[in-house]
């Protein structure tokens, strides 16, 4: 089930089912900058009536967030929701919300990092296509921001096949903190971890995140799928090492058809080399086409990609093609 695409006049409604709004480091400059930004899409935002609520987490209580989000599918006027940020509690509203509800009222839902709760277990129950994107707080985001924004727009805008094409540059910037200064590093591109050609519905983005599913009624299907995976720079290589192989211990891992990483923050220490050492250190993996560093993760810029959609990628010598195909 493909929510409609993003038509300029189109409602958007921004929520906060992890982290709240009221949060000092989101300020009130770049709530303003990322809301002109949408708005200059042609879109028109509005905000949960408890995006601004705060508790002791640094979220919200779950009633209230549950009240935002099943407002948010219920309003007729509503084409988009998407999330102001991530954070740790996503996973606690998916035994409350209302399935029906959102099956019969099926929007883009779009956010990343802790967000990939929500997005996995909302497709694992409805079956609806969700997105790993941009939060609302990206937006706000001055400088650096073309790609993430030409991206969303090919992914949300219009329902065409499109090729991920690598980013110029990125960054690990705090720039929420200093909009000015900005280090901006040179993009190596996408790499081959092992050869081959797959095709399959994509699932995942951050994995720590998705294990919070493991074992319960929220968890996708596995089956002819194409596995999109990133982490923070908290997870350090042994952790990354010791989720990958939590992973492949799932059921229906054996039916996974190809996997894509994104790119690890720097403090992590995760690079080509790490990767290349997880992947042999798990004999599940080595017969697994295997590509890594595509722009997606916790990084600038971002790409938007469907969870539950299409892709299809393949390698040749040193070349590598990867097309979004439906979303």
């Amino acid at each position: 089930m493909i929510p409609d695409k993003l038509k300029s006049g189109d409602e958007i409604r921004v929520i906060a089912p992890a982290r709240s709004m009221a949060l000092p480091w989101i300020s009130k400059e770049i709530i303003e900058y990322a809301k002109k930004r949408l708005e200059d899409m042609g879109l028109i935002v509005t905000f949960g009536k408890n995006v601004y609520e705060l508790d002791e987490f640094g979220s919200s209580p779950l009633k209230l967030r549950l009240e935002d989000i099943h407002s948010a599918f219920r309003d007729k006027s509503v084409k988009m929701i998407i999330t102001i940020m991530g954070g740790f509690n996503s996973n606690e509203v998916l035994p409350y919300l209302d399935y029906d509800l959102i099956k019969n009222n099926p929007k883009i839902l779009c956010g990343y990092s802790d967000i990939t709760a929500l997005e996995n277990g909302i497709h694992a129950k409805t079956g609806l296509v969700t997105y790993s994107g941009p939060h609302f707080f990206d937006f706000g985001e001055k400088k650096g921001f073309d790609y993430t924004e030409e991206n969303f727009k090919k992914c949300l805008f219009n329902s065409e096949p499109f090729e991920i094409i690598p980013s110029e540059q990125w960054s690990n910037d705090k720039w929420g903190k200093d909009q000015e200064n900005r280090n901006f590093i040179k993009n190596e591109g996408h790499y081959i971890i092992n050869e081959g050609q797959a095709e399959g519905k994509i699932l995942i983005s951050n994995l720590v995140t998705f294990q919070s599913l493991f074992g319960t009624e929220f968890f996708p299907s596995l089956k002819d799928s194409v596995l999109f995976i990133e982490e923070d720079y908290e997870e350090k290589l042994v952790n990354f090492n010791r989720n990958m192989t939590s992973l492949t211990m799932q059921p229906g891992f054996s039916e996974v058809k190809g996997i894509i990483f994104g790119r690890f923050q720097p403090e992590s220490n995760i690079g080509r080399k790490e990767l290349m050492m997880v992947v042999k250190n798990n004999p599940l993996l080595h017969n697994i086409p295997i590509i890594a560093g595509l722009d997606f993760g916790h990084t600038t810029p971002r790409l938007t990609f469907p969870i539950g959609g299409r892709v299809k990628f393949s390698t040749k010598g040193n070349e590598i093609e990867v097309l979004i195909t439906k979303h």
